[in-house]
């Protein structure tokens, strides 16, 4: 029992470590920087899940709001013969490494929002307003989904899966319009010709 409580304190230490190393490198501009404060807006992604998300999706233009559940193994596996028709477990297609992220961050959902805390209002202020409104609708909306979930006495990892499928598809939706506002950006387009 005490090497379990020695690894969680050495486990703990390192992921402030890590967060540590995260907000340092988030506070100097990259191209990564509007999308990871972006993200940082919703429930239960903290800056090491909000830096992995933007690492490992990279470009979130190439996908929709809903293809990006696809691309991270979170939808439903299908099974059809003729007219039958029955759905399995999610896929666990893609990059494993942001759906656990994504599902990590989506218990967060399960408890009730009453509005943002502290942190989350100051995530708010590096934001622009649009990205702001999104987040608190979505971030009441991502409960209320766990919610008609506990009411239908769905397993609570099922309904996890599905508001982290949810969840993938809100990210993108603040993630891909700040992406292709920058990729419109003259500073970005002459960056991008002095790289190549």
């Amino acid at each position: 029992m005490d090497a379990d409580l020695e690894q969680a304190a050495m486990l703990q230490g390192h992921l402030k470590h890590l967060e540590a190393r995260n907000t340092g490198c988030n506070t100097r501009r990259s191209e990564h920087t509007e999308v990871i404060n972006a993200l940082m807006c919703f429930r239960g992604i903290d800056i090491t899940t909000a830096f992995g998300l933007a690492v490992e999706i990279g470009d979130w233009t190439r996908f929709t709001g809903s293809s990006i559940g696809a691309y991270l193994g979170l939808v439903p596996s299908e099974h059809s013969s003729g007219n039958t028709r029955s759905q399995g477990s999610i896929t666990k297609a893609g990059n494993s490494y942001a759906r656990r992220l994504l599902v990590e961050a989506a218990w967060q959902h399960a408890r009730a929002y009453r509005g943002p805390g502290v942190p989350l209002r100051k995530q708010f202020d590096l934001v622009s307003s649009e990205t702001r409104a999104r987040a608190e609708v979505w971030n009441r909306r991502l409960h209320h989904v766990w919610e008609q979930f506990e009411k239908r006495g769905k397993k609570p990892v099922k309904a996890n899966t599905a508001v982290a499928r949810e969840l993938a598809g809100w990210c993108w939706s603040v993630a891909a319009p700040l992406q292709e506002r920058a990729a419109r950006s003259p500073i970005f387009t002459e960056a991008a010709m002095h790289a190549a």
